[in-house]
């Protein structure tokens, strides 16, 4: 029998792309969905095609940046399936993209308020309700590739998503003796509407463009990239798959290994260099004092 049957799952932006995917993966394993959305119309739909393939649904609207949302929810998922399990903090933005010069402060807070402040919502709301039946659970919080390393023009996006990286290594190391497991989801291209993401943008986070001058090309080739990514429903699956390995850092495109590589390498001779600083001689071989 697998681990999820019967265990419920709360899930956000789940109403399509890889959040409807890993909602279907999991349902797949005879656990309770939890669907929630911002975008009403989607989630009914995917909330018909789930009840439709036999798993056991409960629909619910949300705005991942409001709290009180995330409340009601809980509320819901715990008067329909009785006990959650686990939280699936999918729901995101791809913010404006653009120079340093040309950013704009609404589309930031967009990007923070749903990308990030989302992601901790959702912990902060499910977390003790899952700590509360003793059974354990799982956290899993949908990063990006970017978020292990920077994109150029996508200054927003990939703050945000190295935020949620580094957010889920801090959960996993707190959790951890509570019996829930934290990984964190890092997708390169898949095919989604991400580069949609201005649909369901908020009236508070709209912002005038008129006044920027300087739109790079990288908008467009993001977009062929995306939809020329791996099918969105391999994510699903390959989230299960490393969820029942107990894997932190769920990758979904082995071949950008060498990209990431690059980078740590870059650190550790970074931290060589240091090492070779006769201003730091004296702390080298200084015992690590660990929280």
């Amino acid at each position: 029998m697998s681990q999820f049957s019967g265990k419920t799952a709360v899930i956000s932006g789940g109403a399509e792309g890889i959040g409807l995917s890993i909602a279907k993966a999991l349902g797949d394993q005879k656990m309770n969905i939890v669907l929630a959305d911002i975008d009403q119309e989607k989630l009914q739909e995917a909330s018909l095609e789930l009840k439709d393939a036999g798993i056991s649904v409960l629909a619910v609207a949300l705005d991942v940046a409001n709290e009180t949302q995330w409340q009601r929810v809980a509320e819901l998922a715990v008067a329909r399936f009785g006990k959650i399990h686990m939280v699936v903090n999918n729901a995101g933005v791809g913010g404006a993209s653009g120079s340093i010069e040309n950013e704009q402060t609404k589309s930031w807070h967009w990007a923070l308020d749903v990308n990030l402040m989302g992601v901790m919502y959702g912990a902060k709301v499910m977390v003790p309700l899952i700590k509360q039946h003793g059974e354990g659970g799982w956290i899993v919080n949908v990063a990006s590739m970017a978020g292990m390393g920077g994109v150029p023009y996508n200054g927003a996006y990939t703050a945000t998503k190295t935020a949620v990286v580094a957010l889920s290594e801090s959960w996993a190391g707190e959790l951890h003796s509570k019996g829930i497991k934290v990984s964190v989801l890092c997708p390169a291209f898949v095919k989604t509407r991400i580069y949609a993401s201005e649909r369901n943008r908020p009236a508070q986070y709209q912002t005038d463009n008129a006044n920027v001058t300087d739109k790079p090309k990288a908008p467009n080739k993001t977009k062929g990239m995306v939809e020329n990514g791996i099918d969105v429903s391999i994510v699903g699956k390959r989230v299960v798959e490393a969820l029942n390995q107990g894997e932190l850092y769920i990758f979904t495109h082995p071949n950008y290994r060498a990209v990431v590589q690059q980078r740590f390498e870059a650190i550790d001779a970074a931290f060589e260099r240091a090492a070779q600083s006769p201003l730091l001689q004296h702390i080298v071989n200084q015992k690590l004092d660990m929280l």
